[in-house]
């Protein structure tokens, strides 16, 4: 979908002084789940503005995401629970032009994985960032439930079944898939106090500038639950990306751990975080066989989805060196 000058311009009016003028627009590279373009605009007052335009996308065919309209609304929640996150400035909802969405102040930062790893440049960061993302995710969990949108509450019994329908809805079984789903049903843990959970707390979504953690980025994701889910899934092998710590490529188990009870006065139950590692890893195995077969059934034909599907096979061991 094409993103106009004049129609950004119109939107970011509503919070700044008129006249707009949007100097640049620039698409970048975004997930399924949204269309992210960079813009640089110059308000009627003579200020620069650095921002990121964020607008629902098509899902596809996975569906895990909240409303749009939900998404900015979430994100400002968790700024006034010190969340480290950028700033929304704007929002549009069924915008002829645009579509629904926001406008946030952009942040200087790398979330690329490899970067983060092998450039010296951040060396520092990355020793900083299991003390800083611990403390983000405690603040996440923190933020107060009346202070948010009406968020879809998922136990982990619901999103297990939900799971299951997917694959079973791809018409070819894997093994090990059973196996997972086997080991899961029968170690459900008990409901645990909701709270709010980001639903994609990873590598990749991190901004990291030479210092440490700028901003937890994309909360697409986000619903009431389990705060241990957010707590697999960062271990979850996938978000590694090659690197050596068991906690998202950067940090081991027992530093992040001990930082997040620090932070947030909770407990780590390590029988729940290993099943939503292990739900987590099963999760991931199931949007690769998803993205493989929109393209083998040529409902989305798309290289970067074949290749993403080969991926199946990694969440395959990863469930066997999980419960086995």
């Amino acid at each position: 979908m094409r993103c106009a000058p004049d129609a950004v311009a119109r939107v970011l009016a509503t919070a700044v002084p008129e006249p707009v003028t949007v100097d640049r627009l620039e698409p970048l590279t975004g997930g399924a789940s949204a269309d992210i373009w960079s813009v640089d605009a110059t308000d009627g007052a003579g200020t620069a503005h650095a921002l990121i335009l964020r607008r629902g996308a098509s899902r596809g065919d996975i569906s895990f995401g909240i409303d749009p309209r939900l998404e900015p609304l979430v994100q400002r929640a968790a700024a006034g629970a010190a969340v480290p996150t950028a700033d929304v400035l704007a929002t549009f909802a069924d915008d002829d032009a645009l579509g629904t969405g926001y406008l946030m102040r952009r942040l200087p930062g790398e979330t690329i994985p490899r970067k983060l790893f092998r450039d010296p440049a951040y060396a520092v960061a990355l020793a900083a960032l299991t003390g800083d993302c611990a403390t983000a995710l405690a603040r996440v969990h923190e933020v107060p439930l009346d202070a948010l949108p009406a968020l879809p509450q998922l136990p982990a019994y619901e999103q297990l079944t939900f799971l299951e329908s997917l694959h079973r809805s791809i018409g070819q079984p894997v093994p090990t898939f059973e196996l997972g789903f086997a080991w899961l049903r029968e170690r459900i843990p008990p409901p645990a106090p909701l709270r709010l959970v980001h639903g994609d707390f990873r590598t990749g979504n991190f901004l990291v500038d030479e210092r440490g953690l700028v901003a937890v980025l994309d909360w697409e994701l986000a619903h009431l639950g389990d705060p241990a889910e957010d707590i697999g899934w960062l271990c979850t092998r996938a978000w590694r990306f090659g690197g050596a710590g068991e906690v998202g490529g950067f940090g081991s188990r027992a530093d992040f751990y001990a930082a997040y009870q620090r932070a947030s006065g909770l407990p780590v139950d390590h029988d729940r975080v290993r099943f939503w590692e292990v739900f987590g890893s099963l999760k991931w195995g199931i949007i690769c066989q998803l993205q493989a077969f929109a393209h083998l059934r040529g409902e989305r034909p798309s290289v970067e989805r074949a290749a993403i599907g080969r991926r199946v096979t990694e969440a395959e061991l990863d469930l066997l060196l999980l419960t086995l």
